[in-house]
């Protein structure tokens, strides 16, 4: 049993901002992110489309299409803070956000976004069948031949929540813990949602002098 347990909110995507802008601010905030994610991938792409949709728990999600040679669609969504942050960061993000179809592109035919379930028993179908095996399996085979702890667990703050660390490490911080609903909507947008998991156990790894 892995003991410590932390939950790694930073991994949320609201914002915490204390002053909230104006709806004119916003709007304006999500019309210069739409243009600058378009832009960003007509560096990467000929043929790009953009849609704006408001996600209840995490506010605007930006879905980018692009197509291939052969007219085949890939889809991928954004969130509203990480664009924001790229964008602002100086960090290469036409690059970043080029990289995500880059990979969807080496399985030909395309990839749109994956249709929305439907009742609640084909989203807990889902995610036991396809969110839990794939993030266990990414964690496992990251850090083999390490022993690392992965499953589902409950936070009280977060809920339901996927949780990671490594068993070898008994002092201090050994766990991170995502709330399963982040890893479920990165699901839905076509993102890989163990990037979350293993970013987090690399972090642990860090904070402890391991490589």
């Amino acid at each position: 049993m892995v003991n410590n347990e932390t939950t790694n909110a930073e991994n949320t995507e609201t914002n915490n901002d204390q002053a909230a802008p104006s709806e004119e601010q916003w709007a304006e905030l999500v019309k210069a992110v739409h243009h600058n994610g378009l832009v960003a991938l007509k560096m990467h792409f000929d043929d790009v489309e953009a849609q704006v949709l408001n996600q209840e728990m995490y506010g605007p999600v930006f879905v980018y299409r692009v197509k291939d040679e052969s007219n085949n669609g890939y889809a991928c969504g954004f969130f509203l803070r990480e664009l924001v942050s790229k964008f602002q960061s100086g960090s290469d993000a036409a690059e970043w956000m080029a990289s995500f179809f880059v990979e969807m592109m080496r399985i030909e035919g395309g990839r749109e976004l994956p249709k929305p379930p439907a009742s609640e028993d084909e989203a807990k179908a889902i995610i036991d069948n396809v969110l839990v095996p794939q993030c266990t399996a990414a964690i496992r085979e990251e850090f083999a031949p390490e022993q690392v702890h992965a499953g589902l667990d409950w936070n009280e703050e977060h809920g339901p929540v996927f949780e990671a660390g490594f068993v070898a490490i008994k002092d201090g911080n050994n766990v991170c813990a995502i709330p399963l609903h982040l890893l479920y909507t990165h699901l839905l947008l076509n993102r890989d949602p163990s990037d979350l998991l293993l970013q987090a156990l690399y972090k642990i790894r860090e904070e402890h002098g391991l490589n």
